[in-house]
C-alpha cells in the first residue's frame, strides 16, 4: 500500500463534515502518514447560524486540529461551504470549492466520501469531487477511492440507492488505536454504544472489515478510479 499510494503525491481526503475523515478513512491517513505521505484534509462545510452557533463550531474546529494532529495530517482545508444546506447551496459554487482545493494540494490519491450516503451533503461532495477531478486535466488525481461513514453509509436504502461494495481493502492493523483516539478527540459527536458514532461501533466496523480479508482491522472501500 505504501510504495502504491504513498510515494508519488500527496493525499487528499474529502470530507463533508468534520470527523467523517476519521470515521471513514481515519487508520488509512494514519498509515499513509507514517509510511511518509502528506496527507490533506478538506472539510467541506462549515456550521452557520442560526442552525449552528459560533462556540460549537469553534469546539469541533478544536476537536479536528486535536484529531489530525494524532494522524500526522499536514494541512486541513476548511472550504466554508453551508453545513446541511448544500441541497439549497449553488452547485457551481460548490464545484469551484472544492476544485481550488483540488487544484492547490494536487493529489495523487484522492479519498471521497460514498454517493450513496444518505446525508444530501455527502452525494454533493461525492459529485463535486469527481467534476474537480476530472481526467482531461492536465493534473488530477490518478487514484479515487470512496470511503463508509457510519451513520450515512449503512443508512441508504437498500437497491434504491448505490450500495457499498467494497473492493478495496486496507489494513490498519498498526494504526487502529490512532484512529479510535482521533476520533475520541471529537467530544461532541461521541455517542454511547451501540449507537453508530462510538468507539465501539468504531472498533466492530474495522474487526469485520479486517476478517473479510484475514486482517486484524481494516478500513474498505470502493475504487473509483485508478490509472497507473
Amino acid at each position: 500500500m505504501s510504495s502504491l499510494i504513498a510515494q508519488d503525491g500527496p493525499v487528499l481526503v474529502i470530507a463533508p463534515h468534520p470527523d467523517d475523515e476519521v470515521l471513514g478513512v481515519g487508520g488509512t491517513m494514519a498509515r499513509l502518514s507514517a509510511a511518509g505521505a502528506q496527507v490533506h484534509v478538506a472539510i467541506v462545510t462549515t456550521g452557520r447560524a442560526p442552525r449552528f452557533d459560533a462556540a460549537q463550531v469553534a469546539a469541533v474546529r478544536a476537536e479536528a486540529a486535536a484529531a489530525h494532529a494524532l494522524l500526522g495530517v499536514a494541512e486541513t482545508h476548511y472550504l466554508g461551504c453551508p453545513a446541511a444546506e448544500l441541497g439549497e447551496y449553488a452547485h457551481a459554487d460548490l464545484n469551484r470549492a472544492i476544485s481550488e482545493v483540488v487544484s492547490l494540494v494536487q493529489p495523487r490519491t484522492l479519498f471521497v466520501p460514498h454517493p450513496g450516503d444518505i446525508h444530501l451533503d455527502h452525494q454533493l461532495s461525492f459529485l463535486s469531487a469527481l467534476v474537480a477531478s476530472r481526467p482531461y486535466q492536465q493534473d488530477y488525481p490518478a487514484r479515487i477511492f470512496a470511503y463508509e461513514t457510519l451513520s450515512e453509509t449503512n443508512w441508504n436504502a437498500p437497491y434504491l440507492t448505490p450500495g457499498f461494495l467494497p473492493n478495496l481493502f486496507i489494513d490498519i492493523s498498526d494504526t487502529l488505536q490512532r484512529k479510535l483516539d482521533a476520533f475520541a478527540r471529537f467530544e461532541s459527536q461521541q455517542k454511547p454504544a451501540p449507537h453508530e458514532r462510538s468507539v465501539a461501533a468504531l472498533t466492530a466496523l474495522a474487526t469485520l472489515r479486517g476478517a473479510t480479508v484475514h486482517r486484524h482491522a481494516a478500513e474498505a472501500f470502493v475504487t473509483v478510479r485508478m490509472v497507473e
